[in-house]
């Protein structure tokens, strides 16, 4: 009998002073924690590229440093972690926010990751978006061949929106006009919904 309730006790022992080297080793991770800093979204490197797409595309979006998971989905974790943690340099977007174009800088950190590279070009492929890579900062006429834009047109032709690609503008416009109180933005009015 007295070894049951010694048996007990010493379990009750190991118990608290496990409970208590885990509360000591939370604190502990808390105060390794290294201070957050701020950094630049776009490198050095992109910066001139970025600009010379938004000049040489001024009737589209471009964004800059976009998460894969923001433009494609997959069922199952482990497709999914094929493209979790991958960040576009840039998205070219129409005016109806579909996606035009995905465009990679492929600088001197390049260099040695070509298979790495052709593997994140058939993923952005198979979620069904074109992918154009440059090894510089491309020169405006480069761009307008590569977006198919001819120059002496870009100031005449109009962007139409592709509604059938966006569906969510649609359902934001819905949503927008059953609110009274709010007053529908610009982007929205210029938007002509299909019947």
């Amino acid at each position: 009998m007295f070894a049951i309730v010694g048996i007990f006790l010493i379990a009750i022992m190991i118990l608290a002073i496990l409970s208590i080297l885990k509360k000591g080793e939370s604190k502990n991770r808390n105060a390794k924690r290294n201070p957050i800093k701020g950094k630049r979204i776009i490198t050095m490197n992109e910066q001139p590229t970025f600009m010379k797409l938004k000049e040489a595309l001024p009737e589209h979006i471009i964004l800059a440093q976009v998460a894969f998971s923001a433009f494609m989905t997959a069922q199952g974790y482990a497709t999914r972690n094929l493209f979790n943690r991958k960040v576009a340099d840039f998205v070219v977007l129409d005016k109806a926010f579909n996606i035009v174009a995905i465009v990679e800088l492929d600088d001197s950190s390049h260099k040695g990751k070509e298979k790495f590279d052709a593997e994140r070009d058939t993923l952005i492929q198979e979620a069904g978006f074109k992918v154009i890579r440059y090894k510089r900062t491309p020169e405006l006429a480069q761009i307008h061949r590569d977006f198919n834009i001819a120059s002496s047109s870009l100031a005449q032709v109009p962007i139409e929106p592709d509604l059938t690609k966006t569906k969510l503008v649609e359902d934001a416009i819905i949503i927008e006009r059953d609110e009274p109180t709010m007053q529908p933005t610009q982007h929205i009015n210029e938007v002509k919904l299909k019947s």
